[in-house]
């Protein structure tokens, strides 16, 4: 949001520099982003001054070029070659010096330079208006009047404009400071506590207010008040539609608006001056001179300002003719035909007061973001309505020569109250973290516009106004004073005192945190993703179908209208966002919940997701590149399993269509994890060309199995491992998996572990086969174990293999 300084001391007579201003701000909650440098006409001029032509003569070497001698007022006169038609001597013209940087109307920049045009030695340009940014015409020279100085600055004789602009990062909470009151009504109650002011704070008056005449009354007929719960209007005749003054169109763009007309600047400017947003519709173009407040049918049709045709929902608020011809989208987006145009001589104006929640979803319906809807979906000062009308009437009756010919009509059938609010001394000395002047805080409050209205011992009875709809409870108030005392003002204590949680169960926050520093100390880097996201993704996956989706009844875009029911997409999308910035080798981790919609409610599921791609490190003249492959994946998912403690784990089957090869972690009957190389399809998807490998961990069966495994503390053993391969021929369907449980079910006793080491596919191998190579690791805790025992359990395991999966020794 960009706000005038010079607009802010129509309100505050201060002299503050502007940085000074935007610490105050910032301290105060307005975070300041920057602060511009605002020019009408950009360079302010500098360079340029007025010159005397002093001779003028035909070029010798050129028909439309002129030779010119200039007195700049420093007893040199120049030579300068001007090529327009209309230059002659005795005149007094603006000259852009040696050295000058001019802007043109048009942008464009350009530094006027010592040369030779046609042999002839120019030092200068003599200046045409568009060529210094102060009008279009092209057509020569500007001739300045009579009476001017040569050497005299041309900044000093034409209407330049400078201000200092602020860009407000604002709050969606702060609806009051939408506007040059709203920030100066907080720039106010901060320099008070300062002690650099002891003004009072200056508001537009609208005491001048008066109807000329009553002899055109347009009638306004709401039909539901809860979603309009208040709208005034008024009559303005005899207009002449021209220009906005120049200081009014000067202070539009120095906040980024284009002037238009004066009266639609006059909306403008009230709506960025008091924040009421006011919409003048053409008099003659409303039907039986009535305007009706109501919805429409959903599916009628209706062209906004920008030529667009959209179709009305049943719930959009419309202002309507007569003859319930739609005019406006109320509050949102006014209609093509029925604004102000050049011909108007007649309109009406409304200021209302219209449904935040209402405005918000219309607006989000239409994908419209305007400054009006900009601020009703976040809610207005109610109480300002009519000031604001009347503030508008006023400016239109002076600049537009109008005649105010109605009363105002106000409809207003249930007044919105201010909040009641109870203040505690000893609560809010508790947040605040110290105790402050209870005279302090009163003059704070005071500052603020909340009246008190009772006071005790132990605290204050509070009003405060309707437009602080941020400021609903005590907390709320608590915040409002501290922001105004200053958080920097708080001392910080000598002594931190704190106290030693005990909980009898599993602190889930110390989990994440040994889980992140892990994954983290292993060169994986933390991500966030968005948890709205897009209803297309669903068709990518069968077990993610779309009457699972939970979507998003005011969604903000198409992109982001259901919630994720899968880690992957929004990992995908940081990958593909990398890979396009030619970073192709990383790893990134997410805590993150997903969410579903079931016949029973709403299902809500934490979850960890990996995704990796690339090689684990950059190039590098000493290291071999090692692929972030499957079996890096297995260690580090492994790895994170037993340092969270769990025991017990077993390897099983996935059954997640979005990875083609992969594996599961089971601790009993729960699946902890899957794991494996995400399908090369869903990746085309995000034109993503190289391998990526993802596991989804779900969290809360992995908490369980936390709280479920036992440490066991054991001796180490006394008596050697000894270690034993098989290389086998098998048909392709058979899994590891499958080998690996066998032989844990063949052996219980002295079967401590199984590896495999090597798989081989190629052309030497029967059609349909494939080659594993095992490891197994026997050990007997009680003795050593001897080569009969070895051969024994070897040959059991083979003969098994054979006999179950037909397998082939090599």
């Amino acid at each position: 949001m960009k706000i005038s300084y010079n607009w802010l001391k129509d309100f505050l007579n201060i002299d503050l520099d502007a940085e000074r201003v935007g610490e105050i701000l910032t301290d105060l909650g307005l975070e300041v982003e920057g602060i511009e440098n605002y020019e009408s006409i950009k360079g302010g001029l500098e360079g340029v001054v007025v010159g005397k032509v002093l001779t003028c003569e035909k070029h010798a070497n050129a028909d439309r070029l002129k030779v010119t001698t200039v007195d700049l007022g420093n007893g040199e006169p120049v030579q300068i070659v001007c090529g327009a038609p209309n230059v002659e001597a005795g005149q007094l013209v603006p000259v852009a010096t040696v050295g000058t940087t001019l802007h043109t109307i048009k942008g464009e920049s350009f530094k006027i330079n010592k040369g030779k045009i046609r042999g002839e030695v120019s030092m200068g340009m003599i200046c045409a208006e568009d060529e210094l940014g102060l009008g279009e015409s092209h057509e020569g020279i500007m001739v300045l009047e009579e009476g001017i100085e040569p050497g005299t600055p041309a900044g000093d004789i034409f209407e330049l404009y400078s201000d200092h602009v602020f860009e407000i990062g604002l709050t969606p909470n702060r609806a009051d400071a939408m506007s040059h009151l709203g920030v100066a009504r907080d720039l106010y109650a901060g320099l008070l506590q300062l002690e650099e002011t002891k003004k009072k704070l200056n508001t537009p008056s609208v005491s001048d207010f008066h109807v000329d005449e009553r002899t055109y009354n347009i009638k306004v007929e709401v039909e539901d008040s809860e979603l309009v719960p208040r709208y005034c209007g008024i009559t303005i005749t005899d207009l002449k539609i021209q220009d906005s003054p120049s200081w009014m169109q000067n202070r539009l763009r120095a906040i980024g608006l284009s002037p238009i007309n004066n009266v639609v600047d006059i909306t403008n400017y009230v709506l960025h001056e008091l924040g009421q947003p006011l919409h003048a519709f053409d008099a003659d173009k409303i039907k039986k001179d009535k305007v009706r407040v109501r919805t429409l049918p959903t599916g009628t049709k209706f062209t906004t300002l920008d030529g667009v045709e959209r179709e009305l929902h049943e719930e959009d608020i419309m202002i309507c003719d007569g003859d319930s011809n739609p005019m406006c989208i109320g509050g949102v987006f006014g209609g093509i035909k029925s604004g102000v145009t050049e011909e108007t001589t007649s309109i009406f104006l409304e200021s209302a007061y219209f449904d935040p929640i209402s405005i918000r979803k219309t607006a989000k319906r239409h994908g419209l973001n305007t400054d009006a809807s900009f601020r009703f979906e976040r809610g207005i000062d109610p109480n300002t309505v009519e000031y604001a009308l009347q503030r508008a009437a006023i400016l239109i009756a002076e600049f537009a020569e109008g005649k105010i010919v109605s009363d105002i009509i106000d409809f207003y059938p249930n007044k919105i109250e201010d909040h009641q609010i109870r203040l505690s001394y000893e609560r809010a000395f508790r947040l605040i973290g110290e105790e402050i002047s209870t005279d302090t805080i009163k003059n704070i409050l005071a500052s603020l516009d909340i009246r008190i209205d009772s006071q005790t011992e132990s605290g204050l009875g509070l009003t405060v106004p309707a437009y602080r709809v941020d400021v609903t409870r005590e907390a709320d108030v608590v915040e409002e004073i501290l922001r105004v005392y200053g958080y920097n003002n708080v001392e910080i204590p000598e002594k931190i005192k704190t106290s030693v949680e005990t909980s009898p169960g599993l602190n889930p926050e110390k989990v994440d945190m040994v889980t992140s520093e892990f994954l983290i100390s292993n060169g994986i880097y933390e991500s966030m993703s968005n948890s709205l996201t897009r209803p297309d993704y669903s068709s990518l996956s069968e077990s993610i179908t779309e009457d699972r989706n939970v979507t998003i009844l005011n969604a903000l875009s198409k992109d982001l209208s259901v919630m994720r029911q899968s880690m992957l997409f929004g990992l995908l999308e940081s990958t593909a966002y990398n890979l396009n910035r030619k970073s192709s080798n990383f790893r990134l981790f997410e805590f993150g919940n997903t969410y579903h919609k079931y016949d029973s409610g709403y299902v809500e599921n934490k979850h960890l997701a990996l995704v990796f791609t690339g090689n684990r490190a950059g190039d590098h003249w000493g290291l071999q590149s090692q692929a972030s492959d499957f079996f890096y994946m297995k260690g580090v998912v492994a790895g994170l399993l037993e340092r969270l403690g769990v025991k017990g784990t077993r390897y099983g089957k996935m059954k997640n269509d979005m990875i083609s090869e992969g594996l599961a972690i089971y601790f009993g009957k729960k699946k902890l994890v899957e794991f494996g190389v995400v399908k090369p399809g869903i990746l085309k998807s995000f034109g993503i060309k190289q391998e990526v490998l993802f596991a989804d961990f779900d969290w809360a069966h992995v908490m369980e199995s936390i709280e479920g495994s036992q440490i066991k503390v054991e001796e180490l053993p006394k008596h050697p491992e000894v270690k034993r391969d098989l290389a086998l021929l098998l048909d392709e369907e058979v899994s590891f998996v499958d080998l690996h449980d066998f032989a844990k079910q063949a052996e219980r006793k002295l079967l401590k572990q199984v590896d495999l080491f090597d798989v081989y596919l190629g052309d030497k191998l029967p059609e349909g086969k494939k080659s594993y190579a095992l490891s197994f690791i026997l050990q007997d805790k009680s003795k050593t174990l001897t080569d009969k025992q070895i051969d024994k359990i070897m040959k059991k395991l083979q003969q098994g293999f054979e006999r179950e999966f037909k397998a082939e020794l090599r």
